[in-house]
């Protein structure tokens, strides 16, 4: 089979699908694009509605607490990254998680406030630690989840994520990430003003893809983080 590139040219992809069906004799062909967006589109369907991302680039500017997740916009989306940075020189606050230490963990004039720097595959272990945290310490938008949620499918989720199994200490012999800082990084997503998740592939291309999507909706909705300006769950795409 082949996997052709979202940046290829009409023609290049035509000529790799005719390669395979003619020269390979079968129709296994696909595009990466598949791979990058459907994690994300089924994720956040499931959760919203929609797949589309809940913000434009510009709502950045609006942001007190910026949560990066399985991305390096300073390689992969430089123009957002920029903006990224103005905000966070004016002030805003950076989560990074990620189990690389990319340039955003500090560069000049740029440092991130945590670093939860996970074992690679357990994304949804440290954003279900996150909000349990968030849950058992009390943090939550009670006023918006009554007023926006379904409460019975909440009501579910809550008793889950409450579970000690979902803790930052339980979590931390899978995960890697010493409890007390998924603790204070859920402290300050919870009540740092407007929070904004930002994600990469480094969630997507995963087996749990659409799990973390989800958790990271989750995560947003829990904390009435969705539906204005400087908030939001936000895919930072493959192809740029």
């Amino acid at each position: 089979g082949g996997v052709t590139s979202s940046r290829c040219t009409n023609e290049e992809t035509f000529l790799v699908q005719k390669l395979v069906r003619a020269g390979f004799g079968n129709n296994n062909v696909d595009t990466c694009a598949r791979v990058c967006h459907s994690p994300t589109g089924y994720g956040l369907k499931t959760a919203f509605g929609t797949s589309a991302g809940t913000q434009d680039f510009d709502s950045v500017e609006h942001a007190d607490v910026i949560v990066l997740i399985g991305a390096n916009p300073t390689d992969g989306h430089p123009v957002f990254a920029s903006r990224m940075k103005k905000r966070l020189r004016e002030g805003a606050k950076l989560i990074v998680i990620d189990p690389r230490q990319i340039a955003l963990v500090k560069t000049p004039h740029v440092e991130a406030d945590y670093h939860l720097q996970l074992r690679p595959g357990t994304n949804v272990g440290v954003i279900n630690s996150i909000a349990h945290v968030i849950v058992k310490e009390g943090l939550l938008a009670e006023s918006y989840i009554k007023e926006r949620c379904d409460m019975a499918a909440f009501e579910r989720w809550k008793n889950f994520i409450a579970e000690d199994r979902n803790s930052p200490e339980t979590m931390e012999s899978i995960t890697g990430v010493p409890a007390e800082q998924v603790r204070a990084a859920a402290r300050l997503y919870a009540t740092g003003g407007n929070a904004a998740i930002y994600y990469g592939l480094g969630v997507t291309e995963h087996s749990q893809g659409s799990t973390m999507v989800m958790g990271m909706a989750n995560l947003s909705m829990l904390t009435g983080n969705i539906g204005r300006r400087g908030v939001g769950v936000n895919p930072l795409r493959g192809q740029n």
